[in-house]
This record gives C-alpha cells, structure tokens and sequence, in this order.
C-alpha cells in the first residue's frame, strides 16, 4: 500500500505536487489546506483521501473534515491531526488520544517542519511532513511518501518540491 502524506499546503496544489500523490493507494492530509478545492481535488485522484483541517482552515473545509482521524491502514494503526508538538512534549489533548487509540504512527502538521522521528515511549513512529504549499517559513515544499506491508512503514521517502514562494502575484489555486 502506497501512502503519500502532505501539510499546509494553504490552497496551493501544483502538477509536480499532483504528480507524485496520483499514485498513491491513500493520500493523508495533515491540515491547513487552505480552501475546499484542494479538498476537491485531491478528492478526484484514485487514491483514498484522509484529511484532517488546521488553525487557518474555514468554515466549509472544517465541515468537509474532523480535528482528528484515527484508522488503520494495511494493518498499521494511525492517529492524525494538524497540531501535535512532538516527542516528547506532545500538547495534552495528543497524548490523550494517543493513550486512548495507541496508533502506530502519529501524524501531524503546522510546524513547517520536516521531522521523522521514533517515539519509543509511546512505540510510535512520528511525521511531520513539511509543508508543500507556498505560505510559510520554509525554504523547501516538502512531502512524504511510504508504503505500509503487513502493518509496518517501510520505504519512507521525502519527495521536495521545490522553493517556497513564487513568482506570480495571483493567489493560489488547486492544479
């Protein structure tokens, strides 16, 4: 199972982002995605899409989504949500539902940073993916992509997308 996992992306989707999550058996979408057509059009691609909104999402993105979604996933057990600190210093409402779901993988956004790390005290293995759109502090637009067999990640790759910011002064639309 192919897993592409993505954040903030605050309305900017482009073809080299769309190129690499069409392939995708799922797709999980760590919040602050910006507006309902990135929701819309990630929902046209063959992969199932999972996603969760963030602190800058509105009112028809927070009614598409949740604040949390927790599933499994080829046998893997996964917890995600926008907002999450990271090991160890979870905020509170993480660690709830960490004790309450014990996931496998926790995934999160907002930070804009890219971090991939083991937490052996809740025998998970944490993600953040970066953030892929254009709005933020970080240099480069960051996803991941990783395959899940048999209940275990595996093949975990970080795909760049190139430099934040752009050229045009036209404001950010899906694909």
């Amino acid at each position: 199972m192919k897993i592409a996992i993505l954040s903030d992306t605050h309305g900017w989707l482009d073809e080299q982002l769309l190129a690499h999550v069409q392939e995708a058996d799922e797709i999980w979408h760590a919040g602050d995605v910006g507006n309902i057509e990135v929701i819309e059009t990630l929902g046209r691609l063959p992969g199932k899409l999972r996603v969760v909104y963030g602190n800058i999402d509105d009112q028809p993105v927070r009614q598409a989504t949740g604040e949390w979604v927790n599933f499994t996933a080829g046998g893997l057990r996964v917890l995600i949500t926008h907002i999450a600190g990271r090991p160890p210093r979870y905020n509170a409402r993480v660690r709830q539902k960490i004790a309450e779901h014990q996931p496998d993988l926790l995934v999160c956004g907002h930070s804009h940073i890219l971090k991939v790390m083991p937490d052996k005290a809740n025998s998970l293995l944490f993600i953040n993916p970066g953030a892929c759109g254009h709005h933020g502090f970080h240099k480069i637009r960051t996803i991941i992509t990783l395959q899940i067999t048999a209940g275990k990640p595996h093949a975990l790759q970080v795909v760049e997308l190139g430099k934040r910011g752009r050229i045009s002064t036209q404001p950010a639309r899906p694909g």
